[in-house]
């Protein structure tokens, strides 16, 4: 539980992970960052989580992630189905509902000072002593993560470092088992890189935490979604844009070498928006057809404005 948690905002009662009834009076006073535990929340520097949820032993569980703008979340409801598909590939089952959990999130990221936000939450599989079969008649638990962020840029170039991909063959569920990555994302850090771009054999698959595509020929080509990648909402708003702009799309895997050779090579993902990279491994990439990466970039960005300015566009935001 947190320490000095406040009561929530919620219109209604929500179900709380035991399935019971939140009756929780309304806030007025707002927050410089959130963290939501089963119903308590807090200052994320206030809050505590019992050391026998399964994230802690195992990383049992799932998560999602977007942006606040406005006090509104990009792309919720499309978030929110993949929270649920993941959950259950793992055989796991939120105890709200997906309106629930929308309205949920809806509610915290009103109570954050900052009008921009990284939004995250996670759902594990319950609180039980450490054993690695699932425990049986234990509730999952649902957290919350908010804390202020500016909208990025998506135009900025970025430098780029190629890593093998050790990872499991789940990578299409959005698992907390992210090890990998972060020794991933530690690398490209340490080589003034902002992502990592991983590959099986010459295979590239995705990166530490952005899909990555490449023009070639004019023809938008990105890895298939498949188990070895996860697939990125912000990737299938890229596809939708390339259909409404003409440019054709192939869904097909390319190699590290077809990557070095591209016209263009970019980075997708909900905190990054479209980015293209300048360098991969320290060489100059891309930069043959800036036109047609731009018209890409702007359909997004617009798409993003949209969508978080009153009315919505499209979207569940709040």
């Amino acid at each position: 539980m947190a320490r000095g948690a406040s009561p929530s905002p919620f219109p209604a009662p929500l179900p709380s992970a035991s399935g019971q009834a939140l009756r929780l009076r309304p806030m007025i006073q707002t927050m410089k960052n959130l963290g939501y535990y089963n119903g308590a929340i807090g200052p994320l520097e206030e809050m505590t989580v019992p050391m026998n949820d399964r994230a802690c032993w195992f990383g049992d569980g799932v998560y999602e992630a977007s942006l606040s703008a406005n006090h509104r979340i990009f792309a919720l409801d499309e978030h929110i189905d993949r929270f649920f598909r993941s959950a259950a590939l793992l055989d796991m089952q939120p105890a709200q509902t997906k309106g629930q959990i929308a309205g949920l999130l809806g509610a915290l990221v009103r109570k954050v000072d900052s009008p921009d936000q990284f939004v995250y939450w996670q759902l594990t599989r319950g609180t039980a002593e450490r054993s690695h079969a699932f425990p049986e008649g234990v509730p999952p638990n649902l957290w919350v993560m908010l804390k202020p962020l500016a909208v990025p840029s998506a135009y900025d170039a970025v430098k780029l470092i190629t890593v093998e991909d050790t990872r499991f063959f789940h990578c299409h569920i959005k698992t907390l088992n992210l090890l990998p990555n972060v020794l991933a994302s530690e690398k490209a850090k340490r080589a003034g890189a902002y992502e990592a771009v991983f590959h099986r054999g010459e295979r590239v698959t995705e990166c530490s935490h952005c899909n990555v595509h490449i023009f070639k020929g004019g023809v938008f080509k990105t890895a298939p979604a498949d188990n070895l990648i996860l697939p990125g909402i912000t990737r299938a708003h890229l596809i939708k844009h390339c259909g409404a702009l003409g440019i054709p799309v192939l869904e097909e895997a390319f190699t590290v070498r077809e990557m070095a050779e591209a016209d263009e090579v970019m980075v997708s993902g909900s905190t990054t928006f479209c980015r293209a990279a300048s360098h991969i491994d320290g060489f100059a990439a891309g930069g043959k057809a800036p036109d047609l990466l731009r018209a890409l970039q702007d359909a997004l960005i617009k798409e993003f404005n949209q969508a978080v300015s009153a009315p919505c566009g499209g979207f569940r935001c709040f």
